[in-house]
């Protein structure tokens, strides 16, 4: 383990992300608030901090290891989590404790979106546009943004993004370059996200909400400026603009890359995955509408189409996106959304999840099994379109699958234990595990209600949903920190 190579990371990551700071303050003054003060004051601190982690090994020239890149990767999560918690503390008009703040900005960074906050309609500005810029952030991964910057620093960042992007093959690249591959993946964000603002505007956001709610969209993150969030605009034309975007972030980037390289979209449904992912999508509207109408929940068939695809994709793609109370809606509907949403988007988009590809190859081997019982000698082997899959790589699904319910079991129990029913206790850990942000029963509108010990697991989960368990599970097994 490289302590001082780790450092020196970590102090420069730290400078970088006291830049997050100005924007909000930026807004802040825009609009005459006070609010301004708090993000100027926790931009002096982070600056202040990050220089004197770096300065005493700022000579460091070596090259980051894999087991340095996971150590950097989950402290500066959890450091974000807390430093990114410092305006919100500090603001006067949210007045919320040192663990609310926590939650809330380590719900924007993972994009999980449960909050603590209510009466955002009456906020300043300046809070607003800052959760919803972290949810931007957190969307592709700063770590991300860090390795397009950090070989001009002279860090290398292949281990970083290693350690950082989601789905089961990690060691895929669209540019031979890593860096050039960050850069390609942040340029498509960025010109997703400026898109998605133009729709909002255009159907009616003002400048400040198009903007505001095209960082949640494109990150899938979910936060809104409002308590009713997409329902407060009441509008088809704006929930059809986030039905489209949501769905676009949902699919994997490298698809959208290959399309913006060879102009060209015919690859798109040349991929298993994608094909999977909107027939998932496809038959939990189809279900949602159909069964709105039947117990007349909405106000009748066109509400029913509104209402049910809108949630069916918000929520499926851990978006949580919401037009209505859906966790009120009658029978089986609530619970079908929450189980959608373990299956989530894509690898490599902005979603949470297991990932469609996991559910896929977690489908496939299960056939296999079924098939070898009734042809115990044949070779059959798993495919992905054409491809057959090594068997290496499905023992992987199989051992993130085993750990993802281990880890998803212990935490629900130790809600329980703090006090939480089943139904609150089952929900709020899917939908932070899934980063996917409302739930079902007391954390059906936010989180607050519940204790402190409840919101700090959590966290917990948000992180380990954000870096794909095993990031954050390979730091405590011993022979990690063996030499």
């Amino acid at each position: 383990m490289q302590l001082t190579v780790i450092q020196r990371v970590l102090g420069l990551l730290i400078m970088l992300f006291s830049v997050a700071m100005l924007p909000p303050a930026l807004v802040g003054w825009i609009y005459g608030e006070a609010a301004m003060w708090p993000f100027l004051e926790a931009f002096g601190l982070l600056l202040l901090v990050g220089f004197v982690i770096w300065a005493p090994v700022y000579k460091v020239r070596r090259d980051l290891r894999l087991r340095d890149g996971f150590v950097v990767v989950f402290m500066f999560w959890m450091v974000l989590g807390v430093f990114g918690a410092l305006p919100l503390y500090l603001d006067r008009s949210l007045d919320i404790s040192v663990t609310d703040a926590v939650f809330e900005s380590m719900s924007g960074l993972t994009t999980t979106g449960a909050t603590v906050i209510s009466g955002l309609d009456h906020l300043p500005k300046a809070i607003l546009f800052y959760r919803q810029q972290l949810q931007w952030m957190g969307g592709m991964g700063i770590i991300v943004l860090a390795v397009a910057i950090l070989p001009m620093l002279g860090v290398g960042g292949m281990q970083l993004y290693r350690a950082e992007m989601p789905g089961p093959v990690k060691d895929t690249k669209l540019t031979p370059r890593i860096t050039e591959t960050a850069k390609a993946l942040w340029y498509l964000y960025l010109g997703f996200t400026v898109a998605c603002a133009l729709g909002y505007w255009f159907a009616g956001m003002t400048p400040f909400d198009a903007i505001a709610h095209s960082f949640s969209t494109v990150s899938l993150g979910g936060f809104s400026t409002y308590d009713a969030s997409i329902g407060h605009f009441d509008s088809a034309a704006i929930e059809a603009v986030a039905v489209v975007f949501i769905l676009l972030g949902g699919i994997n980037f490298a698809l959208h890359f290959l399309g913006w390289r060879h102009l060209s979209v015919r690859h798109y449904w040349q991929d298993a995955e994608f094909r999977t992912y909107l027939k998932i999508i496809g038959v939990v509207a189809v279900v949602c509408v159909g069964y709105l109408y039947y117990t007349a929940t909405t106000g009748g068939w066109s509400d029913s189409l509104r209402q049910g695809i809108f949630h069916a994709v918000s929520i499926s793609t851990t978006t949580g996106y919401t037009t209505a109370e859906f966790f009120l809606w009658p029978g089986f509907l609530p619970v079908l959304l929450i189980f959608a949403s373990f299956i989530g988007a894509c690898a490599a988009s902005t979603g949470g999840g297991i990932k469609v590809i996991r559910a896929l190859l977690l489908l496939k081997q299960g056939q296999r099994e079924v098939m070898r019982l009734v042809h115990p000698n044949a070779e059959i082997a798993v495919k992905v379109g054409n491809s057959p899959l090594s068997d290496r790589v499905i023992e992987a699904v199989w051992g993130f699958f085993s750990a993802y319910v281990a880890v998803f079991a212990i935490i629900m129990l130790a809600l329980m234990a703090s006090g939480l029913d089943q139904v609150t206790a089952f929900s709020a850990v899917a939908a932070t595990l899934n980063n996917l942000g409302p739930g079902l029963g007391d954390v059906g509108a936010n989180y607050a209600g519940i204790s402190d010990f409840a919101k700090w697991m959590l966290c917990l989960a948000m992180v380990m949903g954000r870096l794909e368990i095993f990031t954050v599970l390979v730091l405590l097994t011993p022979a990690f920190w063996r030499n």
